[in-house]
């Protein structure tokens, strides 16, 4: 139905709110609950579940199947602890049903939070009719909003290849490859992002196995070489193949073969399964747009200043749907600085550092400045790297893989960035976002005082190396 129609439809009976914000994942849900707790009356809308892509059909599941699967994996290290297991088995299915009831939880709990602060939920597709109002497309039914303001948190979308198109059976996405109820015996994987690269990570713990596609030179792009190669070679040596400067050209349903082009030549992969995970695009198209002011890019990203709204003063913009980084992290400290904007609070998005997870094995963590980039500016640097191979705690848990690797400037030696492979990163690499943020310098950190045995005492112990003053290396 075109907007004019929509027009017809609805006529003047519209529901009026102070502020509208389409999309309930964390960067949506979030501004809604902000807004709301700084008095203002809030509808947000939702095409499917609370939490979005996020919640259901992404960083929640994925960590939920990353996390069942290194227990699976992990059994076999048991016999050194001298705990013998006598056989071992796997039930997809129970996985599944264990996961989908972590992901009820967690919407229950937005649920709650809605009622608690009388956000009303609207389920439908929405788009906007002007500057003022969005209509929302239920099934057959049509409901139309007037707003004073609204927050796009609309998120993003899967890319498609035009030649390797989602069928749901033979060529998935990410979204279906977390609701598989049977493990493939060989899974094809187009993408070496850090999506592409995690889910190689848990098919291949669960026995599949796993070909990693990657069109460029190396996978995992952007990040710090020295770290993500000892995930990379840990990868490889669970059976998975890892080829790069290849290309995607085909998949091949009736052989099940996924066909690619090498620098060598064509080849022909054989599997039971594609992934393709090749990136993300933002969910744009069907805002209707050219009804208000909002700018958008070329790639369809939504223009916003540092308050986060848009061209048009009424409408805000947060999260996928803006751009890069795409972290559901990001969209909600973005989402809590628009709902403060709305509401006449000083607020801004201003952050210093946005850590950034690739839960593969091991983890990998990383904030702040690459050497590389710290080089490029011309910056002289001290690099300290500290190896949980021999940190006690690390040794304790079985998790002797990885290290941090601090780099600090050398006049000032502020911390520049931290970059951390091994047990755990992902939440050691909050003490290294709260460094960078407060402007910490490195005898900040090397002079705090961390418990042992802890994970948390390598960075300690490898800011102290970068300043010339370790004394376990």
């Amino acid at each position: 139905m075109d907007g004019k129609g929509i027009e017809m439809v609805v006529g003047e009976m519209a529901q009026s709110t102070d502020v509208v914000v389409i999309g309930a994942g964390p960067g949506g849900y979030v501004a809604a609950i902000r807004a709301a707790q700084l008095g203002k009356k809030v509808i947000c809308v939702e095409s499917e579940e609370l939490g979005g892509i996020c919640l259901n059909h992404g960083c929640i599941p994925s960590k939920a199947i990353i996390h069942a699967s290194a227990e699976y994996a992990g059994i076999g290290k048991l016999e050194e602890l001298g705990i013998t297991v006598s056989a071992k088995s796997l039930n997809a299915e129970k996985m599944q049903a264990w996961k989908e009831g972590v992901l009820k939880k967690l919407r229950s709990g937005i649920a709650s939070l809605f009622r608690k602060y009388k956000i009303e939920l609207v389920k439908g597709t929405a788009s906007f009719d002007s500057s003022q109002r969005v209509v929302v497309q239920q099934g057959e039914g049509i409901k139309a909003i007037e707003f004073e303001r609204a927050i796009i948190a609309t998120g993003s979308k899967s890319v498609e290849l035009p030649n390797i198109t989602f069928d749901g059976e033979f060529v998935i996405s990410s979204r279906y490859a977390l609701k598989l109820q049977e493990v493939p015996k060989r899974l094809a994987i187009v993408g070496g992002g850090y999506i592409g690269f995690e889910l190689g990570t848990v098919f291949a713990r669960l026995g599949s196995h796993v070909t990693l596609v990657e069109a460029s030179a190396h996978v995992l792009g952007g990040l710090d070489n020295d770290v993500k190669e000892v995930a990379v070679k840990k990868l490889q040596a669970s059976g998975a193949e890892i080829v790069t400067q290849a290309k995607a050209k085909s998949a091949d349903r009736a052989k099940k073969e996924l066909v690619i082009e090498t620098v060598q030549g064509e080849k022909r992969v054989p599997c039971d399964l594609v992934l393709v995970a090749v990136g993300r695009k933002p969910l744009t198209e069907n805002l209707r747009l050219q009804n208000t002011r909002v700018q958008v890019d070329a790639k369809g990203f939504v223009k916003v200043n540092e308050q986060r709204r848009t061209h048009d003063p009424r409408i805000y913009a947060i999260g996928d749907v803006i751009g890069h980084p795409m972290l559901a992290h990001k969209a909600s400290a973005e989402g809590k600085v628009a709902a403060e904007a709305i509401s006449g609070e000083p607020a801004a998005f201003d952050a210093q550092a946005i850590p950034a997870v690739v839960y593969s094995d091991p983890e990998i963590a990383s904030v702040g400045m690459h050497e590389w980039e710290a080089q490029k500016e011309g910056k002289k640097i001290r690099v300290g790297k500290y190896f949980f191979r021999a940190l006690g705690r690390a040794m304790t848990m079985q998790e002797n893989d990885g290290f941090v690797k601090v780099i600090i400037g050398e006049e000032l030696k502020e911390i520049l960035g931290i970059h951390i492979v091994g047990p755990n990163a992902s939440d050691l690499i909050s003490e290294a976002t709260l460094a960078i943020e407060m402007g910490a310098l490195a005898e900040d950190v090397g002079k705090t005082i961390h418990p042992h045995p802890s994970l948390s005492e390598a960075i300690m112990e490898a800011v102290e190396n970068a300043l010339g003053k370790g004394v376990h290396s």
